[in-house]
């Protein structure tokens, strides 16, 4: 008799909107048992294992009771931004291994803090940015890794929306804690970052606006809306000599944020912004500027067919976080890069309260 294949056992902390993709993600992995789920509203987590047909499942209304289990191997924390860090060093510290969503956190300390359980006690956590399962997010990388731009020395991301504040938990401070910036301005962050290596930011300069979700003429929910943010921009400054020109909106006046664009001494690259602005997804076309042996400049259009090949970016990134925890990893999306991308949110953070640059303490 053949053996039975060892499945991942996983419980969900956080069972609203975003649960929802992590669980039709798991659903469709054979090696996967969802076995759990938390949430601290009462009903929640009984409603939404249910809802997925997962009836067996045990729901729990706090997270230490489901990370007090030992039959289970890994989470997916779902919660709010500002819920992150508690709940990921909870599980970590029971052994499991954390798929955690975006942002990583909120501070730079919870940050630190969440790197120095997952050293300490070996287990990984890896952070949610499926858009690096993107053909043309991948694309950019392969370009910029084969050289032909030469030494990166300026980039500029953008991503946003034109009329889309979220709504819900994400506009109240006291659970996102951060508005465009930690929604969907880290993926923009990470895409940079990640495209480039992952430079070390050493300074920010930022300032964040909210003229759109604070005003009752532009926006239903003003009343509700506490976080400081709906658009937001910054000037961040790297080791190597590179400076990163970033923008992140849920609310403008205008059409787009603009396109992605590296800075190369022997080239640059282009990276049309992608269908709504918004870097959550995948990325728009590529342009390749360089010249000839004339010394004119020529652009070039790097085509990319298809965006994944078996199945979209989000099952890729839950895909990768089952493969990690059943071969024993590393972190697909590793802290160790990520914890710069929330250094660097930290600091626009700090810059926009203080009116200066910050320096970023890493």
């Amino acid at each position: 008799m053949a053996a039975t294949k060892k499945k991942l056992r996983v419980g969900i902390i956080g069972t609203g909107g975003i649960a929802h993709a992590h669980a039709n993600a798991y659903k469709q992995f054979e090696d996967v048992e969802i076995v759990a789920g938390a949430d601290i509203i009462p009903g929640k987590a009984r409603k939404f294992l249910d809802e997925f047909g997962w009836t067996e499942a045990t729901a729990y209304e706090t997270h230490e009771e489901l990370c007090a289990r030992r039959d289970i191997d890994a989470v997916s924390v779902c919660t709010y931004n500002s819920q992150h860090a508690g709940p990921t060093i909870c599980a970590l510290t029971s052994g499991k291994n954390v798929m955690l969503e975006k942002p990583m956190c909120v501070t730079l300390d919870e940050a630190k803090a969440i790197r120095a359980v997952e050293q300490a006690t070996g287990k990984f956590v890896t952070v949610g940015f499926q858009p690096r399962y993107g053909a043309n997010v991948k694309k950019v990388k392969e370009v910029i890794d084969s050289g032909v731009l030469g030494q990166i020395y300026y980039v500029v991301v953008g991503g946003g929306r034109v009329k889309g504040i979220p709504g819900r938990t994400f506009i109240e401070k006291d659970k996102a804690a951060v508005g465009a910036v930690g929604d969907i301005g880290c993926y923009g962050l990470d895409f940079a970052l990640n495209s480039i290596g992952y430079p070390k930011p050493l300074t920010v300069s930022a300032k964040q606006f909210a003229y759109f979700g604070k005003n009752p003429k532009k926006y239903a929910e003003a009343d509700r809306f506490t976080v400081d943010d709906d658009f937001a921009v910054a000037m961040i400054r790297c080791e190597g000599d590179i400076v990163i020109d970033y923008r992140a909106s849920w609310a403008m006046n205008m059409d787009t944020t603009g396109d992605s664009l590296f800075f190369g001494t022997d080239a640059g690259l282009k990276v049309k912004a992608p269908v709504g602005c918004c870097w959550d997804g995948a990325a728009g076309d590529l342009i390749l500027y360089q010249d000839d042996k004339d010394g004119k400049q020529i652009a070039t259009e790097i085509k990319v067919e298809g965006n994944n090949v078996k199945m979209g970016m989000f099952e890729s990134k839950i895909r990768a976080f089952v493969d990690a925890c059943l071969t024993g990893g590393p972190a697909p999306i590793p802290t160790s890069q990520i914890i710069y991308n929330q250094a660097i949110i930290d600091g626009i953070i700090r810059s926009n309260a203080c009116g200066h640059e910050v320096t970023i303490d890493l």
